[in-house]
């Protein structure tokens, strides 16, 4: 169960790291282009990849060329998933969007059905299906004036999963074949690293905008984007070795993001109380309830999992 440990230690550094980026993205970005901060992301991943060849002493000689170009896929594809990321939190809060990436299990089981051979019970399904009640329920109980936006986060998480699903099963059906591990993790740092300054690039709006939060925070943006990439670090080591430990990566899958809202909803309620510049929840009765009721159904799917 070894697998267990690593998702537990995942979920806390990946919540840790959305209040992070809800943070920067709300006090420093603005909301506006806070998709610009990979531009830093980019440069950081490219010296971290490199520092692990050093420390690891791989040789890329060892690797088939169309395996090294699928790893890389794999990481560029998560840096690609970030675009919707940050437009999701740009229009909602933590705990939203927390809840409303529950569908990746689900695409979790059609990808490693399809690309693995894996398996599911009929209680799976019955769990998928009480998951996603959660996400159905925050959009139904908002305000119908604020409805359009929470749909369009929704709709902003829903891609930011596709995307992110697609990398990691590419990542999980190369280690199958006997990729070292470690070796995988460098190429996937590199392929983020590169995607992040492609994406940035692409785009000069969005690099004159991460260059004027810098000069006009007076560099002080640095130390929240340093936490940020180092929680990063920290949760795709251990998640991306919890899918690989996993019997499946659907129960991977599920147990992770399932367990998420609920440490977001107490996290983002601890936070908020103690420091509410970094923790910015909502507390109003009302949408406290709803998100209690969200993460109990939550909570019932991942019992029904382990049937």
């Amino acid at each position: 169960m070894n697998w267990l440990i690593l998702v537990a230690v995942a979920v806390f550094f990946d919540v840790l790291r959305i209040f992070i980026d809800n943070y920067t993205s709300d006090v420093y970005f603005k909301d506006k282009h806070a998709v610009s901060q990979k531009l830093f992301f980019g440069y950081l991943f490219i010296i971290a990849s490199i520092v692990v060849a050093i420390i690891s002493g791989f040789d890329v000689f060892t690797l088939s060329a169309s395996t090294i170009l699928l790893i890389l896929l794999a990481g560029f594809l998560n840096s690609l998933s970030g675009i919707p990321y940050y437009k999701a939190l740009e229009i909602d809060d933590s705990t939203n969007i927390g809840i409303f990436i529950q569908l990746s299990p689900i695409l979790y089981l059609i990808f490693g059905w399809f690309f693995l051979g894996e398996t599911f019970s009929p209680f799976q399904l019955i769990a998928f299906i009480i998951i996603l009640a959660a996400p159905l329920l925050i959009i139904l109980s908002s305000r119908k004036r604020s409805r359009k936006i929470k749909i369009r986060a929704a709709l902003y998480a829903v891609l930011y999963v596709l995307i992110d699903v697609i990398g990691n099963i590419i990542f999980v059906k190369e280690n199958s074949v006997g990729v070292n591990f470690v070796h995988e993790m460098i190429l996937i740092f590199l392929g983020k690293g590169i995607g992040n300054l492609l994406i940035v690039y692409c785009r000069p709006k969005w690099r004159k905008r991460f260059h004027y939060v810098v000069k006009s925070s007076k560099k002080k943006v640095f130390r929240p984007l340093l936490l940020n990439f180092s929680t990063s670090l920290v949760k795709d080591f251990t998640y991306r070795g919890a899918l690989t430990a996993a019997p499946a990566v659907a129960i991977a899958s599920v147990t992770s993001d399932s367990a998420e809202p609920i440490v977001i909803f107490f996290m983002g309620i601890l936070l908020t109380l103690i420091w509410p510049k970094f923790g910015r929840e909502k507390l109003q009765r009302k949408i406290v309830l709803v998100h209690l009721i969200a993460t109990i159904l939550i909570v019932i799917g991942i019992l029904l999992m382990q049937i």
